[in-house]
């Protein structure tokens, strides 16, 4: 009898503790990628989160907001976070493409956007960037006025929000030399710390993002700061994978703010045997990525066919091979950090 009431006892604790769990709003629901790392910091040439532990952001980048602005809302966000297990969305918004922030585009209206994807990513705890897509235009010190005025009003209506990451010239290329980067970030960081004083900021870097070597040859002096790659796997393979790597063992921070597995124009045929080199790189690294795009333009690296038009519940008739591809990958690594 004694040991009946014991095991009675104890199923009774048992059921106060799963109500009390659910009386304070767990209800047996997965704690999200906000919940679980918190704000994030750059130390050792990695992004650590709250607790200092190594962090892999992975998420995918929309195409031009003033384009495809439909994807930017709960729904799709919500999708790729539960069902592709991503934890990170960015938000490309062109300065000087048609349309773009800078070339005669609604300001205001891109600006709401922007604002908009950033308050449905932080209800649904993902981590979130905002990109300032140079490319076109590219010297970054071009359009560095508005630059400061943007980044001063969001970095200020988003000074608390540890999810929030800075991305500040996309693709430097042409006259975006090093030094002109750095002379545009010199101005741009101290905008954005004054606000968000412990912000991450991603910094692009020449040759639309591929030569992060110059970054290590004369890095900013700036704490919490990481320095973009990008690459398309039919463009761009070994030699910019040594590159990285040099890198990466000499301690520099890199992000993968752009990435597609077909070439460099963002069309073309993907190169399969390249995509898996570069994915086994980044993996070895635990580098974060963010995939190139979130659209249903008529293109390769649009992971949507070209007359999807739904905002979430993909199967394989909606998505390019592109989309298949990636949705595999995110979907390989659901229980990993």
């Amino acid at each position: 009898m004694k040991r009946i009431a014991k095991w009675f006892c104890f199923a009774l604790a048992l059921v106060a503790l799963c109500a009390c769990a659910q009386a304070e709003g767990g209800e047996n629901t997965p704690m999200t990628p906000y919940e679980i790392h918190g704000a994030l910091h750059v130390a050792d040439g990695r992004l650590l989160d709250q607790s200092g532990a190594p962090l892999q952001l992975r998420g995918m980048s929309t195409h031009g907001l003033a384009w495809f602005p439909e994807y930017v809302n709960e729904e799709t966000f919500r999708f790729l976070r539960d069902e592709w297990h991503m934890s990170c969305v960015r938000l490309a918004m062109y300065t000087e493409e048609y349309g773009g922030y800078c070339a005669g585009g609604d300001q205001e209206a891109l600006k709401a956007l922007v604002c908009k994807g950033v308050d449905a990513a932080a209800a649904l705890g993902m981590y979130v960037i905002i990109d300032w897509h140079i490319l076109s235009d590219q010297d970054p010190c071009v359009h560095q006025e508005e630059a400061i005025r943007f980044f001063d009003e969001l970095a200020r209506r988003y000074a608390d929000s540890g999810n929030v990451l800075y991305e500040i010239c996309n693709e430097p290329n042409g006259a975006g030399t090093w030094e002109r980067v750095s002379e545009y970030a010199n101005a741009i960081i101290p905008v954005i710390r004054a606000a968000a004083p412990n912000s991450v900021i991603l910094v692009g870097t020449p040759t639309w993002s591929q030569d992060v070597d110059q970054a290590l040859n004369k890095p900013l002096a700036f704490d919490n700061i990481m320095y973009t790659l990008h690459f398309y796997a039919g463009t761009h393979k070994l030699p910019l994978r040594l590159k990285l790597e040099k890198c990466l063992k000499a301690g520099l921070p890199v992000f993968i703010s752009e990435f597609g597995i077909c070439d460099a124009s963002g069309n073309g045929a993907l190169d399969y045997d390249s995509a898996e080199a570069w994915r086994e790189l980044i993996d070895a690294y635990g580098l974060s990525h963010m995939c190139w795009n979130l659209a249903h333009k008529d293109e390769s690296s649009s992971i949507l066919k070209a007359d999807c038009r739904k905002l979430s519940d993909w199967t394989d008739d909606d998505l390019n091979p592109q989309g298949v591809w990636m949705r595999d990958w995110a979907i390989s690594r659901a229980n990993t950090p």
